[in-house]
């Protein structure tokens, strides 16, 4: 198996314990694609790179690279935290989610240099406050075609026209222009405004996006969309998934205004 020792900067994806003091890390790489790292030692005592291989860490490091199989980590370079998407256990589970979603997309070992910038443009605008179920997403908008699926979002699956009102259709594979509704009576009804925001966020630039403000009737017709998409078209579940519709079906009654009660007369 072909080794080099090389410098390389990684999103540490996720990390789980190997034998009794060791830890198996999984980065996305700017230079390699995703790669799974052993880390000896890293459950003992004075262990250097604690903090170099917590979750949510970015950074730079030297390790000793496989072209299949485990990689070593030999030291780190400079590394930092999203501090506040490891505190915060609303931004945690979008983050994670989105993490989750790019390991499920693309292959070990496939170079990814544009989506280890997305994912590190990502994780920065959560951690800095930037609605995080509206950056989940674009991330999955932008992710769909990676799963072989590729809707059209500019334009009517029919005719191309983009002067008229759509809906999306599954059955066409995108969006239909209003001339063209009939032809599919299960389309989904969505409204003007969701629309809107997902043809936007097919093609938005996360470095141009600094704050975003959406009401909360879209955000939940896109947080319906998606999971319709990913369910019936992608297929791709991940834990984490789970975790956050449980967290946000508690955040939805936490906001719920309570109940009327009105007093025996």
């Amino acid at each position: 198996m072909a080794r080099h020792v090389t410098d390389f900067h990684g999103i540490l994806l996720f990390r789980r314990d190997y034998a009794e003091r060791d830890f198996l890390v999984k980065f996305l790489t700017q230079e390699f694609g995703k790669k799974m790292f052993l880390v000896r030692g890293a459950k003992k005592r004075g262990f250097k790179m604690v903090a170099d291989i917590l979750p949510f860490t970015v950074g730079g490091y030297v390790g000793d690279i496989a072209d299949n199989g485990l990689s070593y980590i030999r030291t780190a370079r400079e590394t930092h935290q999203f501090q506040n998407i490891s505190i915060d256990i609303f931004k945690n589970a979008y983050a994670t989610y989105v993490m989750s979603l790019v390991d499920a997309a693309f292959p070990d070992s496939q170079p990814l240099p544009e989506w280890y910038h997305k994912v590190e443009r990502a994780l920065t605008l959560i951690d800095d406050g930037v609605n995080a179920a509206i950056i989940t997403n674009i991330m999955e908008i932008q992710l769909m075609p990676s799963f072989g699926v590729a809707p059209q979002l500019q334009g009517c699956a029919i005719c191309g026209r983009n002067d008229l009102p759509f809906d999306y259709s599954e059955s066409y594979g995108g969006l239909l222009c209003q001339q063209h509704w009939q032809r599919d009576p299960r389309r989904l009804h969505l409204a003007q405004r969701t629309i809107y925001y997902l043809r936007q966020f097919s093609v938005l630039d996360l470095d141009r996006l600094h704050s975003i403000n959406v009401k909360p009737q879209t955000e939940h017709a896109l947080r319906q969309l998606m999971d319709e998409i990913y369910d019936s078209q992608i297929g791709v579940h991940p834990r984490s998934k789970r975790f956050l519709d449980q967290m946000q079906s508690w955040s939805a009654r936490m906001t719920m205004p309570p109940a009327d009660k009105t007093k025996d007369q």
